[in-house]
This record gives structure tokens, C-alpha cells and sequence, in this order.
């Protein structure tokens, strides 16, 4: 029998889940940079890419993942000559253990300049 598929609800008010998880991956829906107020934060792609990275670690956390369980990232890019700065950032965040990775050229929603979704190996014994 096939383990249940576990959907955890986004806290914005928009038709997504935050994360669903199925076997042992769990997906994390495409995040672009937010303020605290939940607002999309405005700045150049390296402060918007470690905005991003760093709220894709604390929802894998939430998960009981890191950053070193991502197995593959797809990233889109508002603008690929931002593509040099947004890999010194990327691979701060990834040291040694680099996903998979796709990255594209996009018009992105709120005039972001990237979003980033990934999923991560969780194995079967873990909960969220």
C-alpha cells in the first residue's frame, strides 16, 4: 500500500500548498523573495536569491530536512545576466552537496527576479 500524500497548507492567500510530501520526498512549492510582511522584497538577485534559500531552509527544517537532502532545483531567472551573482549566492547554500538543477529565463509574478522551487529526499521515517 502507498503511503498517504501529506499537503501542508501556504500561509499566503493564494491556491497552493506550501509543501506536499509523498513517499519520501517532500516538494517545496516555487518561492520568490518576501519581506516580513509577507510582500515581495525588492533589491538586487543576490539579496533577493539568499531571501529565497533562506526561506526554503526553514520550510525544509519544518520538515526535518536540510538543505543537503535537496536532490533537484528548478530556478527561474527574470533576467540571465543574473545568472553569475545568483550562482555565488546558489552555492553558499549547497557547498558540497549541489542538487540537480535546471535553470530558465522567465517573466515572473510581482516583478521578482528569481523563484526557486525544489524537492528533497526525506526517506520514510520522517514527519512534518
Amino acid at each position: 500500500m502507498n503511503a498517504p500524500i501529506q499537503r501542508y497548507a501556504s500561509d499566503l492567500p493564494l491556491p497552493f500548498s506550501k509543501a506536499v510530501r509523498a513517499g519520501g520526498f517532500l516538494f517545496l512549492s516555487g518561492q520568490i523573495a518576501m519581506d516580513d510582511q509577507r510582500k515581495p522584497l525588492q533589491g538586487d538577485i543576490a539579496a533577493q536569491t539568499h531571501a529565497v534559500l533562506r526561506s526554503i531552509a526553514v520550510t525544509l527544517a519544518e520538515h526535518g530536512a536540510g538543505m543537503q537532502d535537496v536532490v533537484r532545483a528548478t530556478v527561474w531567472l527574470a533576467d540571465l545576466q543574473d545568472f553569475p551573482a545568483f550562482n555565488e549566492v546558489y552555492v553558499q547554500y549547497f557547498a558540497d552537496a549541489l542538487p540537480a538543477r535546471s535553470t530558465v529565463q522567465a517573466v515572473l509574478a510581482y516583478g521578482a527576479a528569481l523563484e526557486i522551487e525544489v524537492q528533497a529526499y526525506v526517506g520514510d521515517g520522517a514527519t512534518g
